[in-house]
């Protein structure tokens, strides 16, 4: 349930404030965040006596212990610093016990509308065990960023903080008043000692900078290459009637981050490489074949080596997909219509009319089993197309794809001629469905059966086991 459906079911606040504190909602990982402790939003419930905890969240800068509470309704009498919130409408401090003979700091801050308490927002910290030097300042920023956020403001800049970034703030003449000891850290690999005191805009923090881009749609937010390192600076000035009141600016380290990404980005490259290359030496394989297939003299020889061609084309199939798509899965139906095309321009006899047609759920497989799918699939191909619509004009042949319990049920079908009544696929002697029987049963570690009755059409029906990545709607 969200925040504001929360608040519509246990409290008599109206659409409008209840849609002023959603709004604020926003900032409230940020807070947290920035406090480095527990936000719990406490809002009078419908019930009298009671506050409901409409919303509790966690830092993900500091690890906080217990489970979150949101949605239960908390006597006042249990929660008397909030209690005290309420009735003064300012902010007020203390302490409460936290578990069982521990006790924790609890900040509250009121959330004000026309002179009326909406809602306290209450910070739950261990400054005992945070040791942050200057820590009242991220309070103070904390009250202003909330008083900010309750105006009609970009929000976009106050994502969540995550732990290792560094934390500045600077007062309203940009002079920093707090560094945390992250910033502190990136500062020193700059070789910059001492950071509370200077000018946020210093020549001596800033010079060490070789790179410095800005994105159109996030003004605030900058990637900077500075002494080997490469930072991700967010900047975020908050302000009062166009009078500077303070700004916060935080500071990710991302070199290894970029350093992995490139190293993807590379190997990505170079793989697709190896598949183009593996597609045009199997499709140069491909032709060879076709130019000898040109000059055997027995019609038995062409056929066999029109469905060699095939087969090798198939696999091609899968390379070039994998070569433009840079990822390593296939998409089995796109396969599917890739083989079909090039069975129906090698096998297919003039004036011949057929369709292809696939329903059911996407089936994605890994690349790892591409090859044997390819080869499957252009086998039955094949098949179909070579003994199912004996004296006819015009055929069809699909696919169908279904969840199945243990992996996936897959069912090629065509509306043929069917199958005889004394067919056996164990004394078969095709080599097509041979093919298909040893990879789906030997590489896949699936099932394969085939049924079909005169002048009903054939149905081959394959079971593979769950495979990642799965089936996509």
């Amino acid at each position: 349930m969200s925040f504001a459906a929360r608040c519509r079911k246990e409290t008599h606040l109206s659409a409008m404030q209840i849609g002023l504190l959603s709004r604020m909602e926003a900032v409230f990982p940020f807070l947290a965040d920035l406090v480095h402790g527990d936000l719990k939003a406490y809002v009078p419930a419908a019930k009298e006596g009671f506050f409901l905890l409409a919303a509790h969240i966690h830092p993900h800068t500091v690890y906080m212990a217990g489970a979150k509470e949101t949605g239960r309704l908390v006597r006042r009498i249990e929660e008397p610093i909030i209690a005290e919130a309420f009735q003064a409408g300012q902010a007020v401090s203390g302490k409460r016990e936290w578990t069982y003979g521990t006790m924790c700091d609890m900040h509250v801050f009121p959330i004000l509308s026309e002179g009326r308490v909406l809602c306290a927002l209450a910070f739950e910290v261990d400054a005992e065990k945070l040791l942050i030097e200057g820590y009242p300042r991220l309070l103070k920023a904390a009250r202003v960023v909330l008083l900010h956020a309750q105006k009609a403001c970009d929000l976009a800049p106050f994502a969540p903080i995550q732990a290792g970034d560094g934390i500045l703030i600077t007062d309203a003449r940009s002079r920093i008043v707090f560094a945390d000891v992250a910033a502190r850290r990136i500062y020193r690999v700059l070789g910059v000692g001492s950071l509370v005191g200077c000018p946020l805009y210093d020549r001596q923090l800033t010079r060490h900078v070789t790179r410095e881009t800005v994105e159109r749609d996030r003004p605030w937010r900058k990637e900077i290459e500075a002494g080997g390192l490469i930072l991700v600076r967010r900047e975020i000035a908050i302000r009062d009637g166009g009078t500077l009141c303070l700004r916060i600016v935080l500071l990710s380290d991302v070199t290894e981050t970029r350093a992995r990404d490139e190293a993807l980005r590379i190997k990505s490259a170079i793989i697709q490489e190896v598949h183009h290359r593996v597609k045009n030496n199997l499709q140069m394989v491909a032709s060879l074949l076709r130019l000898q297939a040109r000059r055997a003299s027995s019609d038995e020889v062409r056929l066999a080596l029109r469905e060699s061609v095939n087969r090798i084309l198939s696999i091609s199939v899968v390379h070039e997909y994998l070569s433009k798509q840079g990822d390593e899965a296939i998409d089995v139906q796109e396969v599917l219509g890739h083989i079909f095309g090039l069975a129906v321009r090698s096998m297919a006899d003039k004036g011949f009319s057929i369709r292809m047609a696939c329903n059911g759920e996407r089936l994605v497989l890994p690349a790892k089993c591409a090859s044997s799918v390819a080869l499957v699939l252009n086998e039955l191909v094949l098949n179909a197309m070579e003994h199912a619509f004996i004296g006819r004009s015009e055929g069809l042949i699909g696919l169908s794809v279904k969840a199945h319990a243990d992996g996936w049920l897959l069912d090629f079908y065509d509306d043929g001629i069917g199958l005889s009544k004394d067919f056996d696929i164990a004394r078969t002697k095709s080599l097509g469905l041979t093919i298909v029987k040893t990879l789906i049963e030997g590489d896949l570690g699936g099932q394969f059966s085939i049924a079909g009755e005169a002048g009903c059409g054939t149905h081959a029906r394959i079971i593979l086991p769950k495979m990642q990545p799965a089936p996509i709607a």
